[in-house]
């Protein structure tokens, strides 16, 4: 009998000793590449039951010298600043993270950031205002590149349906649409704000300051690549689709020789990353705006607050690994020494199995499906080893509260 899941994750769950991450996330995902290269690993922890992330933010706060660091950003700066135009491309949708990442690299870099946002399925109305105080209020430039609605909706359904994962085709958009801009303008920098090595992927990655072009560049014939958990070509003929269609979704191949002069940088591995503090940055110079409640699923009310379709890219984390939206924030919070870990199970235990019912109707509407169907999908990805279905509905088998 395998000791993994069907997800490839343990089948015994353990918590981190330090946070309230489980050994059950992803250290990788198909979500950031238009390929499905299956990797089937999970989160690191060492043997004293330490996350490898929690490690990590021990020798970002007392390891890492940030003032070497900043220097080096200041010299890479100067290497790329211009005298006419963009120098720098900085992906985002106006949260406090990109805002924070644009506002900073401009005034105290000296840089000239164009601002570029693959736009959100369905906009909050907070969403909207952060977005547009990002470039009235910080004086940005931004490019808004809104994909085909109506082959964006078919793509989200079938991630939904086949995946149980309805943030697939947004993800895959978000991470091409900077290098896709930099490569046709011929803007040479672009810079992301934290290494997701930070939260559990790949903990080597933290010590890189530049993103892996295999997230951007794939060489793969792009009728073999898949989104959505189908293959393009099989979409294109299910939908009448044109093969042109697509091509916001592609990787560049690595024949597109302006791309290999381009660099992508994280701005976290120079200067140290802390998500609030991100917050009251973007509060105080681009007049960015938390939620006026908390996020359901979480309590937290200033991440990820854009898109209404957003809370149930969180809900089907919870369903696949048991790890919903609260876990994320108050892991983050916990490193970054903002709650003790014991605050932070209490909120997991209140927030993380949270139904996200306020933009219910709307995700039903927007990816075309009924109650049913929704119930039935969820239902099918529930890992036996997680879930169990009592007579008040289902439950984690192993919450990180016993």
């Amino acid at each position: 009998m395998s000791n993994l899941s069907r997800y490839g994750t343990p089948i015994t769950v353990e918590y981190c000793n330090k946070c309230v991450i489980s050994n059950q996330r992803p250290s990788s995902s198909v979500e950031f590449q238009a390929s499905t290269k299956d990797q089937k690993k999970t989160i690191v922890f060492s043997e004293s039951g330490v996350c490898q992330p929690c490690e990590y933010s021990i020798e970002k706060e007392h390891v890492i010298d940030w003032s070497l660091r900043k220097e080096e950003l200041h010299r890479l700066c100067d290497r790329f600043r211009s005298k006419k135009g963009y120098d720098v491309v900085v992906p985002g949708s106006g949260g406090k993270d990109s805002a924070y990442a644009s506002h900073i690299l401009k005034t105290e870099f000296g840089m000239n950031p164009l601002t570029v946002t693959w736009a959100p399925h369905l906009y909050t109305e907070i969403g909207w205002q952060n977005f547009q105080n990002w470039m009235h209020i910080g004086g940005l430039d931004n490019l808004l590149y809104t994909p085909n609605g109506k082959l964006h909706r078919i793509l989200t359904r079938e991630a939904f349906l086949n995946l149980l994962h309805p943030f697939q085709p947004f993800i895959i958009g978000q991470k091409l649409t900077g290098p896709k801009i930099a490569a046709l303008m011929d803007i040479p920098l672009i810079f992301y704000g934290e290494n997701q090595a930070e939260y559990g992927n790949n903990v080597s990655e933290n010590f890189s300051p530049v993103m892996d072009k295999g997230f951007y560049i794939d060489d793969t014939e792009f009728t073999d690549l898949r989104i959505g958990g189908k293959l393009i070509r099989e979409l294109i003929d299910e939908y009448s689709l044109d093969v042109r269609e697509f091509a916001p979704y592609l990787p560049l191949t690595s024949s597109e020789a302006r791309i290999s002069d381009v660099e992508v940088h994280y701005l976290g591995y120079y200067l140290k990353w802390d998500s609030q503090e991100c917050f009251y940055y973007a509060t105080k110079h681009t007049g960015f705006m938390p939620n006026s409640s908390r996020t359901e699923g979480s309590y937290s009310k200033y991440s990820s607050i854009d898109d209404k379709i957003d809370p149930f890219h969180y809900y089907t984390t919870l369903i696949k690994f048991g790890i919903g939206r609260a876990s994320y924030d108050a892991a983050q919070e916990i490193r970054n020494g903002k709650i003790s870990r014991e605050e932070g199970v209490n909120l997991v235990k209140l927030y993380d199995s949270e139904f996200p019912s306020k933009y219910f109707e709307d995700f039903l509407e927007y990816i075309g499906i009924d109650a049913g169907v929704f119930s039935s999908t969820v239902n099918s990805f529930r890992p036996d080893h997680l879930w169990l279905k009592s007579d008040s509905g289902w439950v984690l088998k192993n919450p990180i509260w016993q």
